[in-house]
């Protein structure tokens, strides 16, 4: 299974969020920090905000923060969110699946098992274990440790 990149970049903003709470980041921070474009740090930032991830702040002295602690966002939460409407396989959507063994076929049902057992292991971390040992990630991301 492949993440999205918003999914991907999602995780990223939440744990340099987390890193540096309780400052405000700013979306250049981020995109300098992991090399990643700044409009699509833009929507990614917008839509963790819109579902209650982040609190952004607007003008001058903008930026964001959690929304709440670190150990309270779970990682399966932020997948799930990441990943919403995008079916594994074709089978998986009834509106666009043309595959014309579904009927007969199992893999469905064993993908469906497979992706249990992913947000399940997923479900027993946080943003604040990803974060566990700050230094290290601090440094990999050029900022200074406190």
């Amino acid at each position: 299974m492949r993440l999205s990149l918003f999914t991907d970049y999602s995780l990223r903003v939440l744990i340099q969020a987390a890193l540096r709470h309780p400052d405000r980041v700013t979306i250049d921070e981020v995109a300098n920090a992991y090399g990643i474009s700044r409009n699509h740090l833009i929507k990614v930032i917008n839509e963790l905000g819109r579902a209650g991830f982040l609190v952004t702040h607007r003008g001058r002295s903008g930026g964001f923060t959690l929304a709440r602690s670190a150990e309270r966002i779970f990682l399966s939460e932020v997948v799930r969110f990441g990943e919403d409407g995008q079916p594994v396989v074709e089978c998986f959507d009834p509106v666009c699946n043309k595959c014309v063994i579904t009927p007969a076929c199992k893999m469905k049902g064993m993908i469906a098992e497979a992706m249990r057992a992913f947000f399940d292991v997923l479900g027993k971390y946080t943003i604040a274990d990803v974060c566990a040992k700050p230094e290290a990630l601090l440094r990999h991301l050029g900022l200074t440790v406190p």
